[in-house]
């Protein structure tokens, strides 16, 4: 939907909230024109259901009104004496209409000096766990999210099972574009593997203002750009396209940023013509092949222990009896290469070749291009144009069509974007490129093009656990460490101990004085 779209619907809210409530407002001493009122409607209600006025803020906020707009649909109805069970189910279950039924057929009366306190245990416990789903919400949106990391793509730097928080107010908090939806979760509801969220209605993009932008080096959540599943890696449901905020969340390195040009050259980023200084914290890491001295083979614990992999990372041809280590770091390769029964140990490099072309990398119009070795790229800038022609075209078509909404059709040499021939494009937004570490282990924009700003999620910043699912253990050195800075990552896991035992013993004595006064 678009702002104007949005007003508009905006206004029939209004205008269902007025027939349904003016004679109510009007029974409680007001105005019935101030049922009418834009915002102001909702403040005078709040004095009406004796809440305070901060609660018409909730009713703003997406995914947490739909929490509040229950509450306030059965607090209307408690303010003028419907307390029963079954009023308070038929203003739910009814969306609200109910208070309609007891606007115009009920001579009520408006309870002024009300008691807000729940009647039994168990209400209390549903009001705080209510305003408990409220404040984490809340949190979750727009302060921090918690998040796994899935994959190897980050290995050494991130690894799988740690879990992070990401920071959503470093870049700006994105307001949910989807707005109904189930709270705390994302495309799923879990342990019912059920859609979490309804695609109508859509909120266009907006960003609360942050206090950095996306840099090159940052490790960057986002939505997945090409992301049409319903579940996680479920090749089943390929075609399901869902919502911008709804895709699956990836974490990469950001290595480009809008107005940037990228090229890949034997592996090493170039960022206009000059190479791309990485993080101390980045642990890149590439193929590498390893033969022996006499042919023999290596004890695969020492490899193992030594190098810090899995048994899934080595592979092994018998016939040319040479080992092919799939994710190895440079310091790794130096360690192997040290011990007396290696020959040789070589980093694997993919150039093109003429014999075994391919069109797996982004624009998919490259055989030549590899996974190490990839021309020239430019990353849109917002409000920044490009010509376009046939040559040009694929780099920017998922861009015109899929992320800016354009009609695109191509006739021969001729390109018309919403019915018009166009010979260049404005980008209305900006655009990253995105790797991983691991790089030949990572699917990123080498893949599937570009970011689109829209799609930023948040920037890690914390590691508050991290769990090894092939020892089954906790990686203890690695709780509560951030994740950018310099130099080795650092715990404060016992600092954080420290602080939650000194409050435990602050609140004790605290609670004892107060029992003895």
């Amino acid at each position: 939907m678009t702002l104007v779209q949005w007003f508009i619907f905006f206004l029939i809210v209004q205008v269902v909230h007025f027939l349904g409530t003016w004679k109510l407002y009007i029974k409680a001493g007001r105005q019935a024109w101030e049922a009418a009122v834009p915002v102001y409607n909702a403040v005078v209600l709040m004095r009406i259901i004796g809440r305070p006025a901060w609660w018409v803020i909730l009713l703003f906020i997406p995914v947490v009104n739909l929490i509040m707009f229950p509450v306030v649909w059965v607090e209307t109805l408690r303010s003028f004496g419907k307390r029963s069970t079954t009023d308070t189910i038929l203003g739910i279950v009814t969306l609200g209409f109910y208070i309609y039924y007891i606007n115009y057929t009920q001579d009520v009366t408006h309870v002024k000096e009300r008691d807000l306190r729940a009647k039994s245990k168990s209400g209390d416990t549903v009001s705080s766990l209510l305003f408990a789903i409220v404040v984490a919400t809340i949190v979750h949106t727009y302060v921090l999210q918690p998040f796994t990391i899935p994959t190897a793509s980050l290995e050494k730097t991130l690894l799988v099972g740690d879990f992070l928080f990401v920071s959503k107010f470093n870049y700006g908090a994105r307001i949910p574009m989807t707005t109904v939806a189930a709270p705390m979760v994302h495309d799923t509801i879990p342990f019912f593997n059920v859609k979490s969220y309804s695609k109508w209605p859509q909120l266009p993009y907006l960003r609360l203002p942050g206090f950095e932008k996306v840099e090159k080096n940052d490790i960057v959540v986002f939505n997945w750009p090409i992301d049409t599943v319903r579940f996680f890696r479920d090749q089943n449901s390929i075609g399901i396209r869902k919502p911008v905020d709804k895709k699956s969340n990836y974490v990469k390195r950001c290595v480009g940023t809008p107005g940037d040009t990228f090229s890949l050259r034997d592996g090493v980023v170039y960022i206009n013509g000059a190479e791309l200084k990485l993080s101390d914290r980045a642990r890149l890491q590439t193929s590498y092949s390893l033969t022996t001295t006499d042919g023999g083979m290596l004890d695969p614990n020492y490899l193992i222990r030594e190098l810090n992999i899995g048994r899934n990372d080595i592979g092994y041809d018998e016939v040319n009896r040479t080992y092919y280590f799939h994710s190895l770091t440079r310091d790794a390769a130096a360690k192997l290469k040290s011990n007396p029964q290696v020959k040789s140990i070589e980093e694997m490099i993919f150039k093109g070749d003429a014999a075994r072309q391919s069109t797996s990398i982004f624009p998919h119009t490259k055989p030549m291009w590899t996974v190490d070795n990839i021309g020239d790229i430019y990353i849109p800038e917002k409000g920044k144009s490009v010509a376009l022609n046939t040559e040009t075209l694929p780099f920017y078509k998922m861009i015109i069509t899929e992320y800016e909404g354009n009609e695109l059709k191509v006739h021969g040499n001729e390109i018309r974007i919403n019915g018009k021939v166009a010979t260049s494009y404005t980008f209305n937004q900006n655009y990253y490129y995105m790797m991983g570490d691991n790089r030949h282990n990572s699917e990123d924009s080498r893949y599937w093009g570009f970011v689109p700003e829209d799609h930023i999620v948040g920037k890690p910043v914390f590691i508050w656990m991290s769990y090894d699912s092939n020892t089954k253990s906790i990686r203890w050195e690695r709780l509560f460490t951030t994740v950018g800075g310099s130099g080795e990552p650092v715990s404060y896991f016992k600092i954080f101990i420290g602080l939650v035992i000194a409050w435990f013993i602050f609140d004790y004595f605290r609670k004892k004085r107060k029992t003895a006064e």
